[in-house]
């Protein structure tokens, strides 16, 4: 076992006298501070238009983190002269591992049950979750917080990534500083500050603002690897680097504020003034959950990157400092009974929250109804309640030997035989999910499949008008997408007119029925050709990318009888983006506008724009949004925006009416 001794400078009576300054007893406040970000966070992840930056709560949980770890190496080494390394591991595990163990048993068991199709998937998230590695991973796989289109059980384990490396790192950097002596904690702490802040200075270096879409429609928003795309929102938001600056506060904080030191200076009076410096901190910390969107109107969240998060965790510690105060009403109110409950449970809760949260959505992406959250929410409390009974604390405790061996004695037969078909059934269960996933091919999901094969149904008319001074219009499919349709969203900019180059080739003839569009459309890209439609439909496409190609076509006098115009899904559209798209469809004799479907923010302002534009006369509405409702049979993926069979017959079925042809 590994330990830090005593330094050369201090001696034994000097431990004996900062024991009682060292202490470090039960602090109920942060019990409470954590309840409120693990609810903060699970409003959000249920539906992040009801709290944009509840997110931040996971902030709020590095800090205390940072703090409690720091304080407690500090204690123990003050008080024994040491720290046991090993010790400290052990302890992380028995509270850790129980609980990830038996929340990946279950949704390896659902999966293999439920959601077989997605198994093949799974099996990289359960190790990278296993092994504590699942930020990077995400970040590699191009799999990240915002990411869509997947049932993807496991996304939430990134944050218990983070803190378990901190975990694993940390203790052998404190080695270091105590090494030194409880006098340079001071120092170290200002040093560690100097670092929080250079970590928040890499991220606004690093981060690009702007809209985020596929690499190569947005490649200033990613980094190259390789041949592989590194999303910049990602790795600043998920990586361990970028996010050390709260555990990194909280650590600095944690070596110039102990609560028993504290009442032993001149501060121990001070417990108004620490309250309302809480009430500072916690208010600060309310407006950032309310107002600070990780992906917003512009783009990735840039007061998130360009210190959002270095603010936060400032505001956490205000409110720390005022709940680790004894004298200060703060800790005692953060520390009622609700909070407690909440707050005690909260690995639990945002262990078991997501995975049901996937079990009712199907896929990432889909925000809860109120309905759907109230039951998932009684769900988690349930399982939370039983897993942190039966399973975290008789483990933690140690107590499970001395459990067992009473259920040995005859008396408790009946109950032991419950147990003991209990743990056959878990492991039965956990071997049914473990050889499923391991057997399970790797594939894609059924709506990105559903893309690959519309995908020869489609031309890319950006790239033929850049060839068609070699060579008469023909037909080239797309790549097939990689990816579902994105959850980013625009920033609407001025949009210049294209100027078309000259050149010597004979005019090409009007394309007679054109339809262009985004992934929905993409869906029923067989269907509209088999009517004679020429269809440029691209996976995660906006209004904007069009306008250029649309301009050119226009210049080209390549436009016929009749265009068809399915966008505004994947992002905002501005009005000025509408104009200048509309201005080049203004001699087209037909032209068929469609709503578009999502519960995403942005679809009603574009959809009131798109109903506008009935008043132009050659401008025929077909309501999607309305009007998909009337589907019969099973029209949807499980994300209620792409379209299964029955869907694209029917989405066909109203263009060929809408056409007349």
């Amino acid at each position: 076992m590994t330990t830090v001794g005593v330094s050369d400078t201090e001696t034994n009576d000097s431990v004996g006298r900062t024991r009682e300054i060292s202490t470090v007893g039960y602090l109920p406040g942060l019990d409470g501070m954590r309840a409120i970000a693990v609810v903060a966070v699970m409003i959000y992840h249920a539906n992040a238009d009801w709290l944009p930056g509840g997110y931040l709560g996971v902030e709020v949980f590095f800090v205390i983190s940072g703090y409690l770890i720091t304080l407690l190496l500090i204690s123990e080494r003050e008080r024994t002269g040491k720290v046991a390394l090993g010790q400290f591991w052990l302890r992380r595990a028995r509270r850790l591992l129980p609980a990830l163990g038996a929340m990946l048993a279950l949704v390896m068991a659902y999966t293999a049950a439920f959601q077989s199709d997605s198994l093949g998937q799974l099996r990289g998230d359960v190790v990278a979750g296993l092994t504590y590695v699942t930020n990077w991973y995400q970040v590699w796989v191009g799999q990240g917080y915002t990411a869509s289109g997947d049932f993807a059980p496991l996304r939430h384990l990134w944050s218990l990534a983070v803190e378990e490396q901190f975990y694993l790192v940390w203790p052998l950097v404190m080695m270091v500083i105590l090494a030194r002596g409880s006098r340079n904690l001071l120092r170290a702490a200002q040093w560690l500050v100097v670092v929080a802040v250079a970590v928040t200075v890499v991220s606004v270096v690093a981060f690009t603002p702007g809209r985020i879409a596929d690499c190569a429609v947005t490649p200033e928003q990613y980094w190259m690897i390789g041949d592989r795309c590194i999303s910049k929102l990602d790795t600043l938001y998920l990586s361990s680097v970028t996010r050390s600056s709260g555990l990194l506060l909280g650590a600095a904080f944690a070596m110039m504020w102990r609560p028993a030191a504290i009442m032993r200076g001149p501060l121990r009076t001070k417990g108004l003034t620490l309250d309302l410096i809480g009430i500072l901190g916690a208010g600060g910390l309310f407006a950032m959950f309310w107002t600070v969107h990780l992906v917003g109107p512009d783009g990735g969240g840039a007061v998130l990157f360009r210190g959002g998060l270095l603010a936060c965790a400032v505001l956490t510690l205000m409110v720390t400092a005022a709940v680790t105060h004894s004298q200060a009403f703060t800790g005692r109110i953060l520390g009622n009974p609700v909070l407690l409950w909440v707050g005690t449970r909260s690995y639990g809760l945002y262990l078991y929250h997501w995975p049901i949260y996937q079990a009712i959505r199907k896929v990432a992406g889909n925000p809860l109804t109120v309905i759907e959250f109230v039951g998932a929410m009684i769900a988690t409390g349930v399982i939370t309640e039983i897993s942190y009974r039966v399973i975290e604390t008789p483990i933690r405790r140690g107590t499970v030997g001395a459990w067992w061996k009473r259920l040995r004695e005859p008396v408790n037969a009946a109950p032991r035989r419950v147990v003991l078909a209990s743990v056959a059934t878990a492991a039965a269960l956990t071997m049914f999910g473990a050889v499923s996933m391991a057997m399970a091919p790797l594939t894609q999901n059924e709506i990105a499949e559903s893309l690959e094969e519309a995908s020869g149904a489609v031309v890319d008319l950006g790239g033929i008008l850049d060839l068609e001074a070699t060579g008469p219009f023909i037909s080239d499919p797309t790549p097939a997408p990689s990816t579902t349709e994105a959850s980013s969203v625009s920033t609407e900019t001025t949009i210049p007119e294209t100027t078309v180059p000259e050149t010597t080739a004979a005019p090409q003839p009007p394309i007679p029925y054109l339809a262009v569009g985004d992934s929905v459309m993409l869906g029923a890209a067989p269907q509209l050709a088999e009517m004679g439609i020429l269809v440029d439909a691209q996976v995660s496409r906006q209004m904007r990318d069009v306008v250029p190609v649309m301009q050119m076509l226009r210049d080209q006098d390549r436009f016929g009888n009749a265009v068809v115009v399915h966008l505004g899904t994947n992002g905002a559209v501005g009005a000025e983006t509408l104009e200048a798209f509309m201005d080049t469809l203004t001699n087209v004799p037909k032209v068929v506008v469609m709503t578009v479907r999502a519960q995403r923010n942005w679809i009603p302002g574009n959809n009131e724009r798109i109903r506008a534009l009935t008043d132009r006369p050659n401008v025929i509405l077909v309501d999607w949004e309305v009007l998909a409702e009337e589907c019969s049979g099973n029209c949807f993926y499980a994300d209620g925006i792409h379209l299964r069979p029955d869907g694209r017959e029917y989405y066909a079925m109203l263009l060929r009416g809408a056409l007349g042809i």
